[in-house]
């Protein structure tokens, strides 16, 4: 049996917060398809303030999600880790389990 120690539960679980948040979800999901793209881009992409998408682009940086290139007054993100989408298909996979079982239980309860 394989042990993992304390610091690498923490470390996953700073990355697990860093994208618990639909509008970070969100923001990972549009740069999962793009090279990278500017702030003002992202913005006009997401339904939120220029002042929180930073925030929250601040956040993934930090965390090891994006990585961030200035240019002039411009800051351009993208996906450090383009493996963030198969974590997306698995969360996927738990959500239409979910349902089904939802929908299982509300049969019962018809039937």
């Amino acid at each position: 049996m394989i042990i993992i120690s304390e610091k690498l539960y923490r470390a996953r679980a700073e990355v697990a917060r860093a994208i618990a948040h639909p509008i970070r979800l969100e923001i990972i999901d549009i740069l999962h398809g793009e090279d990278e793209l500017c702030v003002q881009e992202i913005t006009e992409m997401v339904a939120a303030s220029q002042s929180s998408i930073s925030k929250h682009l601040g956040i993934l940086k930090d965390a090891g999600i994006l990585a961030r290139r200035k240019e002039g007054l411009n800051s351009y993100y993208q996906l450090r880790t383009p493996c963030l989408a198969s974590i997306f298909n698995c969360l996927d996979d738990i959500l239409r389990e979910k349902l089904k079982r939802s929908r299982s239980e509300l049969d019962l309860l018809e039937g």
